[in-house]
């Protein structure tokens, strides 16, 4: 009977803690990152704030738990690139670009916390590019480092335009028009040319570095 009790009380606890994490996205999505309070949140949630204290630690570390769920490249990891490379790195960063280019379209969320971590300086958001930042030493330094040696910086430089580019393309999309440079980028041949020149893009890199 006790572990039965036990076995209960843990899966309500994780059934609140998705919750709260379901109530911080629709808040994102339909009042804005200045929204993301306590009493918001609870209020979204439907359940009692000190809750959030209790499973979390408090608003900031609920916060930092939800932007790990929602951003693409801290969810990369070196065993995603586990099948054996003989390109370079290659086609892995090519996939990589147009999978994440489609992960920001799809996700709402994400947009808001892209926008957000330009607008205010917060614990949450420097552990965001933080893990971003540890994810890709990661790739860089098994993948592409060892193919490129002395100019391994340059084709960094190159991956940073190609990211913050494909970020900018997505929340311009959604916010202010889709059109850019001639382009629909809310239909889906507008959105293939963009990934198509991403690939353009790294082809060109890896064979004039």
């Amino acid at each position: 009977m006790m572990e039965e009790t036990t076995k209960t009380r843990v899966k309500n606890k994780e059934k609140s803690k998705q919750q709260f994490m379901d109530a911080v996205g629709t808040i994102l999505k339909t009042k804005g990152y200045k929204y993301l309070k306590v009493n918001e949140i609870a209020a979204t949630a439907g359940l009692d704030k000190k809750l959030i204290y209790n499973y979390f630690g408090g608003t900031e570390q609920l916060l930092d738990e939800y932007i790990k769920t929602q951003d693409f490249w801290s969810n990369v990891k070196e065993e995603d690139s586990a099948e054996e490379i003989t390109d370079g790195g290659q086609a892995f960063v090519k996939q990589m670009l147009s999978q994440q280019f489609d992960f920001v379209a799809a996700n709402k969320e994400l947009q808001k916390i892209l926008l957000w971590r330009l607008s205010e300086e917060r614990t949450s958001l420097r552990k965001l590019t933080e893990g971003q930042e540890k994810n890709g030493e990661i790739l860089f330094k098994s993948i592409t480092d060892p193919h490129f040696n002395d100019k391994s910086e340059e084709f960094r430089a190159v991956i940073a335009i190609l990211i913050s580019g494909a970020y900018y393309l997505n929340m311009y999309s959604e916010i202010n028009g889709s059109i850019f440079c001639g382009l629909d980028l809310k239909t889906e041949a507008g959105r293939s040319k963009i990934k198509d020149a991403l690939s353009l893009l790294v082809d060109k890199t890896y064979e004039n570095l």
